[in-house]
Order: C-alpha cells, then structure tokens, then sequence
C-alpha cells in the first residue's frame, strides 16, 4: 500500500520536494492502517455485543427456567401440604383412632433421617405392605400367604363380642405350638377381660377320629372358658361340610379362613368382610353348631 502511495506521488507531483515523496506515502499509508484497525475494531466490537446479547438473553432465559423451577416446587409442596393436611384432616373425621397414624408417619420419618440404608429399604418394604392392607381391607378381602397367626392374634384382641371357629385335623399340631398357644391366652383374655362368647367346634370325618387326645384338647379349652365341642360330619344330614380347612368369624363382620393344598399344608390366608360371605360362614357354624356334641 505504501509503495503504491508512493508510486501515485511521484507520478502526480514530479516536481515535489524530495521531503513530500517520502512524507506523503508514509501518511497516507498510516491513515490506512489507521481505517484497517478502525474497521477491524468495529467488527470485534460488535461480535463483543453480539456475545454479550447472547449471554444476557441466556441469562434472561435461565432465570425465566429458574423462575419456573421454584415455582414448580413450590406449588408441588403446597399440593404436598394440601394432601397431607386434607389427609390428616380425613384421618381425624373418621372412627379410626389418628394417634397411631401421626405416630407411624413420625418414626417414619425418622427411620429416613438416622436409619441405614437397609433399615430405610427394610422400612419401605413394610410400609407398602401395610398400605396395600389397608387398600385391600376397604376393598373388602385380603390375603397373604401361608397362615398369618400375627392376625389370628390381633383379631383375637380386637375381638368385643363373638369369636365362632372351626378346627379340623389338619391343625391339630397348631394347639401345642408356640402360636397356638398364645393363641389360646388371647381368646382366654377375650372372654375373661371383655365377655366375649367363644365357641369352636372339632370337625371329624368320622368316629374314629375322635380320640382321647382330643377330647383332652376340648377340655383343655373350655378351662379358658371357651365352648369347645366335636362335630361328626359322617352322621350329618343336612348340614353342609365347611370347603375350606378352617374358618373364623370375629364379632359377626370378619372372617378368617386358611386355604390348604393337596396336602392339607395351609397356603393362604384370607380375610373377608363382604356381608353375603360373613352371613353365609354364619349361618353355616349355627348348622354345624346344632348337629354338634358337648362331650
């Protein structure tokens, strides 16, 4: 560019100075470079805008994103609130006793805060068991596998006024062992402290079935003052042999009942609510109950 400037100065102006043709080229070159850096600094500065423009609006928008987070957890935690407080609020409207409610939720809660990691998935695990307890039980049956004696037991605390059973040879063994025999306690207890009424009826196939040993277990039972006696289904007429193992019918509204397999080893045990069930399990224990012998 300078050389060019110069070559234009000579050209135009051949009687100049020696001064001016070195002078000129070197002012006019400067003013370029000048106009260069000029237009080069127009152009960084405008990409610094730009950026700075970019990173303002990803600024604005990450704020807006923000903005939106917070507000979303803070309505989910009001919805949280509402429901937790909508459901305390039931928990207090209805017969249920609400102390054993709080109180669980609580020690819940500090299982989660102090316990270990497999006392926290320990806690899990018996927590949904017990919410699909409670769904299955407003729903009108539940079950769980095996014979659930935990139940047996509790029912037989809870139990206020009638306790009616069946006992077949299959659970014999049950009587002698370590929940049978709390078993008994608890029906003892129930009859002693409440005046609940408890009757249970033996249930044979046959008159050989009825052994000493059994009229022994009779016995041993009504010294809990419980109404025990043996039933003969070969000599019945009319009334209908139970389809199941054994049932219990608690104050009327509940029934206990286990389920066996082919080889009479309990594989079920259900609780069922529906009146229909309830009033048919009664009204065939009254069946039995008339055909049977007190001896």
């Amino acid at each position: 560019m300078a050389t060019g400037t110069f070559f234009l100065t000579n050209v135009l102006s051949p009687d100049a100075s020696e001064q001016w043709q070195w002078t000129m080229p070197v002012v006019v070159g400067s003013a370029v470079l000048i106009m260069q850096y000029l237009v080069d600094f127009g152009e960084r500065l405008e990409a610094v805008e730009e950026a700075q423009k970019r990173r303002i609006r990803g600024m604005r928008d990450s704020l807006a994103d923000h903005h939106r987070e917070m507000r979303s957890a803070v309505d989910e935690s009001f919805a949280k609130i509402n429901a937790a407080t909508e459901l305390f609020s039931q928990v207090d409207r209805s017969v249920l006793r609400s102390d054993g409610v709080t109180r669980l939720a609580r020690k819940y809660t500090q299982v989660g805060e102090h316990g270990s990691e497999i006392v926290k998935r320990f806690a899990q695990e018996e927590i949904a068991s017990l919410a699909l307890l409670m769904e299955n039980l407003s729903n009108g049956t539940a079950d769980c596998p095996g014979e659930n004696h935990e139940w047996l037991i509790d029912l037989t605390a809870c139990t206020k006024k009638t306790l009616y059973a069946t006992s077949t040879s299959v659970d014999r063994d049950f009587w002698s062992s370590g929940p049978g025999k709390r078993y008994l306690v608890a029906q003892g207890d129930a009859i002693r402290k409440r005046g609940v009424e408890i009757r249970r009826l033996f249930l044979v196939d046959s008159p050989e079935e009825i052994t000493e040993a059994l009229r022994k277990l009779c016995e041993r039972q009504r010294r809990y003052g419980i109404d025990a006696r043996i039933v003969d289904q070969s000599e019945l007429d009319s009334a209908p042999v139970t389809s199941v193992n054994d049932f219990i019918i608690f104050d009327g509204e509940l029934c206990y009942e286990i389920e066996p397999d082919v080889r009479a080893t309990p594989t079920k045990t259900t609780l069922k609510m529906t009146p229909d069930h309830v009033s048919e399990r009664i009204e065939r224990f009254e069946d039995l109950w008339e055909a049977s012998s007190a001896d």
